[in-house]
C-alpha cells in the first residue's frame, strides 16, 4: 500500500507543509492618507525578500517594502512627491521614472513589483488615463492612472549574490516561506512514493485522470479536453 505522495500532503495541510504565522504579520499595503509621512523604522520581514520600510503618515501607521537609500527619520510624501520613497498616482508620473509596488486596479495596495532590487519604468501616457508600464522582463503592461506606486528601486538587491553555503541554509528560507525544496524527479523516487517511482524500467505511463479530481490524484496523469475518435 502506498503512501500519501507530496502534492497531497501538501494539499491536506499540517505542520510540516504550514507557513509559520509569524512570517505573515506584516501586511504591505497603501494608507488612505494623503500628504506628508515619515519613515519611522526599517525591519526584516521572514516572508519578504526585500526589507520593509514602516511609514507613519497622519494618524495612520502602514508597511511597503523600502526603497534603496531610504534611512529612518526621511520624510516622503504620498500622493505626489519626486523622492525616491514617495507614493504618487501613475497619472503624475514622468515617462522613464523607475517605480515599483505598483497597483494592478486602484486600491488593491500593491501587487506588482515587490522583490528586492526589482523595478519597472514608466513608458509612456496614453489615451483614457491608461499608463503604459515597461516590466523588467521587457513586457509592457496598460494599468490605470488612478493606480499608485513607489519612486526609486527596492532595496535589497544583491541577496542573491551570496551562495548558500550549506543545504541547511536553503532548507530554512524556503521552510519559511513554505516552498517545496528540494525538488526531485518523480522517476527518480521509489515505487511507494509516486506512480512514477521504481527503477524498473523508466516508462513513464500517463494515464486519463478524471475531470474533477483533486491535484494529487492527477499527478503524473493528462487531462485530454475529449477522448476517442472523432467524428
Amino acid at each position: 500500500m502506498g503512501k500519501r505522495i507530496i502534492s497531497q500532503a501538501r494539499g491536506h495541510g499540517g505542520p510540516a507543509y504550514r507557513v509559520p504565522k509569524r512570517a505573515f504579520i506584516y501586511k504591505v499595503k497603501y494608507p488612505q492618507h494623503v500628504g506628508p509621512a515619515k519613515v519611522i523604522n526599517i525591519i526584516h520581514s521572514a516572508a519578504h525578500s526585500a526589507p520593509l520600510m514602516k511609514v507613519q503618515g497622519g494618524n495612520e501607521i502602514f508597511y511597503i517594502p523600502a526603497t534603496n537609500g531610504i534611512f529612518v527619520g526621511q520624510d516622503i510624501t504620498i500622493g505626489s512627491g519626486t523622492t525616491p520613497g514617495s507614493i504618487i498616482y501613475l497619472r503624475d508620473a514622468v515617462p522613464a521614472q523607475q517605480i515599483y509596488n505598483i497597483e494592478l486596479n486602484p486600491g488593491d495596495g500593491g501587487k506588482m513589483i515587490r522583490t528586492a532590487g526589482s523595478s519597472a519604468i514608466v513608458n509612456k501616457k496614453l489615451d483614457h488615463n491608461k499608463i503604459a508600464i515597461l516590466m523588467p522582463n521587457k513586457k509592457e503592461i496598460i494599468v490605470s492612472g488612478d493606480c499608485r506606486a513607489t519612486l526609486g528601486v527596492i532595496a535589497g538587491d544583491g541577496r542573491i549574490n551570496k551562495p548558500f553555503i550549506k543545504a541547511s541554509g536553503m532548507f530554512y528560507k524556503m521552510k519559511t516561506r513554505n516552498k517545496l525544496w528540494p525538488r526531485s524527479s518523480a522517476v527518480k523516487m521509489n515505487a511507494i512514493d509516486h506512480p512514477f517511482g521504481s527503477g524498473r524500467g523508466k516508462r513513464i505511463k500517463p494515464k486519463i485522470a478524471k475531470r474533477n479530481a483533486p491535484p494529487g490524484a492527477r499527478v503524473g496523469h493528462i487531462r485530454p479536453r475529449r477522448t476517442g475518435r472523432t467524428k
